[in-house]
């Protein structure tokens, strides 16, 4: 039987609405298991699905939303009909597009445990919530061989937001070391500030943009013949040359093409003896650490001001979970600080408000702490290990193949290579590739050629998964 309502300034349309909730909070076993079962079939069924849906006129955008509800049980099924079928087996093994990680079991039971209790993950009033992401953090520093009492963090919503945490922290401790306050006073006040970089991620030069300093406002240092890292000599000189009081140096750890590193120890030198502030962007290859055979790629980074990295990437947690670490917490902190008397607090622990854009945050350190429990320190290393011998083994494959070429070794997780014929030709064969539903890559260009880019970083990767991938592609050719 439904529950009463106060019926109490409520129009009897918006009572009886308010009644279906509380029937469905009666019927919240057949709700869960119903979620559950059309969870699971998805998740288990994403090795059989196409890889991608590309025809969504089915779905009517347009359609205007009902405004007599039908009850969580028929919206679900309703979703089942309407929008399972067109969706993305992302979470699958042979979706090669981007950086994309799939979603642990683990960290899957922590996403759905993330949205039933429901935290607003501010602070440590009233909740162990704040304690949480500091541990994970902790963890996190573990991992990549950083060290816990020199950096600190937070969780984001990902690359692009931590990314542009490095540029308001660098911003501001650029202009204290000359005695302005940016936080206080506006951009304006700094007597020039000047980035630098040689291979910038695309999400690095929107915060350009976000930031008021502009997306074409940075200085490119050439790189390295053949490769994404950053030449030391021109970085060198560019800073020599520059007279601006303020300057900040973006690096890279695992370019997205080529996954380049650059030699973290020479830019934090050139960083110390010219004042600059030192970001890297680590987005996925910050946990290469994790590799033995590559864990040298990330020497230098414990040296760095401040470091980007992401959870939904290589850790295969459920987007979104960004990170960002740097050495200097209260520069973070007071760039990101929010101020209301009902946001004050004695509790003792860490303000995560305070160290980023958003107040109100989704408790996203509990499927990392589930995952990292559930799987440990190996769990990882074993997924980073297995994703760069798929990509060497799909790059030998490419190597020997009589109509593909391999446009670089892969260093990390990703293999870029192309076919026969013109760059409108291999436009045209990528498309046909995708469209056998049995793998999705992204395209890329480089050395100023078009082509295919496949990036391993899904746990569920196996050998046959990697036979079908390379089937696919003859089959097209």
């Amino acid at each position: 039987m439904s529950r009463p309502l106060n019926r109490a300034g409520s129009s009897p349309t918006a009572t009886t609405a308010r009644h279906l909730m509380f029937d469905d909070l009666e019927q919240l076993d057949q709700i869960l298991a119903a979620t559950s079962d059309m969870a699971r079939d998805f998740v288990q069924g994403a090795d059989d699905m196409d890889v991608t849906c590309r025809d969504f006129s089915t779905f009517d955008p347009s359609r205007p939303m009902p405004g007599k509800g039908r009850g969580t049980l028929d919206a679900l099924r309703a979703a089942k009909e309407e929008i399972l079928p067109l969706l993305a087996a992302s979470i699958g093994p042979r979706y090669l597009g981007f950086v994309t990680g799939g979603t642990t079991p683990a960290a899957l039971a922590g996403d759905w445990l993330t949205g039933a209790i429901d935290q607003n993950a501010t602070g440590p009033e009233g909740s162990v919530t704040a304690a949480v992401e500091e541990q994970v953090i902790n963890w996190i520093c573990e991992m990549a061989g950083l060290p816990r009492r020199r950096f600190d963090g937070v969780l984001t919503t990902g690359a692009t937001v931590s990314n542009l945490l490095g540029l308001v922290a660098g911003r501001q401790w650029c202009g204290q070391q000359i005695g302005v306050d940016v936080d206080a006073d506006g951009a304006g006040v700094l007597p020039g500030f000047e980035i630098f970089a040689a291979s910038p991620h695309a999400s690095m030069i929107k915060d350009l943009s976000v930031t008021g300093i502009g997306r074409n406002s940075f200085t490119k240092v050439a790189t390295r013949p053949g490769t994404e890292e950053t030449d030391i000599t021109d970085l060198k000189n560019r800073l020599a040359a520059s007279t601006a009081k303020a300057k900040l140096v973006i690096a890279s750890a695992g370019t997205v093409n080529a996954t380049d590193f650059d030699d973290l120890i020479a830019i934090a030198d050139l960083c110390a003896a010219y004042g600059a502030w030192l970001h890297v962007d680590a987005a996925f290859g910050m946990f290469a650490a994790l590799d033995d055979r590559r864990a040298h790629l990330l020497a230098g980074l414990d040296r760095a001001d401040s470091i980007t990295s992401d959870g939904h990437k290589w850790l295969n947690v459920p987007y979104d979970c960004g990170i960002f670490l740097t050495r200097h917490i209260s520069v973070l902190e007071t760039c990101c600080r929010a101020f209301a008397p009902y946001l004050q607090t004695d509790a003792v622990g860490n303000m995560y408000i305070n160290r980023g854009v958003e107040n109100s945050r989704r408790f996203r350190a509990l499927p990392l702490w589930l995952a990292m429990v559930a799987y440990g320190r190996d769990g990882f290393a074993g997924i980073v290990r297995a994703n760069c011998d798929q990509a060497v083994d799909l790059a030998q494959w490419v190597r020997g193949h009589d109509r593909l070429e391999l446009l670089a070794d892969p260093k990390l997780n990703v293999t870029m290579f192309t076919g026969p014929g013109s760059d409108d030709d291999n436009r045209a064969l990528l498309a046909r590739i995708n469209a056998t539903g049995k793998l999705f890559m992204t395209p890329t260009m480089y050395g100023g050629r078009f082509g295919f880019r496949a990036a391993f970083s899904n746990w569920r990767m196996r050998d046959h998964d990697l036979q079908i991938v390379k089937d696919a592609i003859d089959s097209v050719l």
